[in-house]
């Protein structure tokens, strides 16, 4: 654009109008005389009564969620302790499918909820499994193999420990445990080898009577055979 042939530049510092001025020592001195002085309290505030802090009140929906997360221990045989990673919904929807044919529910829940629960209960050695975002399985049955089977295929899921049966299990402990049979086919073993020693002593007290009755048959027939049940049998010669 058009420039002026003739600029003006001023150099050089601002003009300072105001400057600081102290303030007149007569001024001073009534500002001093006439400043407030609150009355002193007739008790020293070291003497009264402390006022009780204000109780901070409880959420309802707080107090939701805890119960319902003391039911869920209460009613289920099978708690199982999960770390959740990030995963598509169309993943979590699957694997609640696939769990849910097992008799297994996935909760979600939160730590600020779940560690207060714990903290006051028999399942408080479960607190150091809860310092990330977590997901419970619960099952009213012992489906640890299948629950196992489940978590094989989907690794954003990974078992940090459980409680079966009032029993807390790491996942090491969980493994074994689901390496173990059926309920059924232990109670048919310890049948078995309850009933096995008992025979043994039965038979072993069978063994001397019967023993005894056949040697009496046995006399009793070689005495029928040679007529004179009050004499020996006669030597025969060679």
């Amino acid at each position: 654009g058009w420039l002026p042939a003739l600029q003006l530049v001023r150099r050089g510092s601002k003009a300072v109008t105001r400057h600081w001025k102290a303030m007149h020592f007569q001024r001073q001195k009534l500002l001093a005389v006439t400043e407030y002085v609150p009355p002193r309290p007739a008790v020293p505030l070291r003497c009264l009564p402390r006022h009780a802090d204000p109780t901070h009140e409880e959420d309802g929906y707080v107090r939701l969620l805890r119960r319902q997360v003391q039911e869920v221990f209460q009613k289920n045989r099978m708690v199982a302790v999960c770390q959740y990673n990030s995963m598509p919904n169309e993943d979590v929807v699957t694997m609640q499918h696939y769990l849910r044919k097992h008799n297994i529910e996935v909760k979600f829940v939160l730590n600020e909820i779940v560690r207060p629960v714990l903290a006051q209960s028999k399942y408080r050695n479960l607190l150091p499994l809860f310092v990330c975002r977590n997901i419970l399985l619960v099952s009213p049955e012992t489906r640890a193999k299948e629950m196992l089977r489940v978590l094989k295929g989907v690794p954003q899921v990974n078992l940090l420990g459980a409680c079966i049966d009032d029993t807390i299990l790491s996942r090491q402990g969980v493994e074994n445990f689901s390496r173990l049979p059926s309920l059924e086919a232990s109670q048919g073993q310890t049948v078995g080898a309850l009933a096995l020693l008992p025979s043994q002593t039965s038979s072993l007290l069978q063994q001397g009577p019967s023993l005894l009755t056949a040697l009496l048959d046995a006399h009793i027939r070689r005495l029928r055979d040679t007529g004179t049940p009050g004499e020996p049998p006669q030597q025969q010669g060679t």
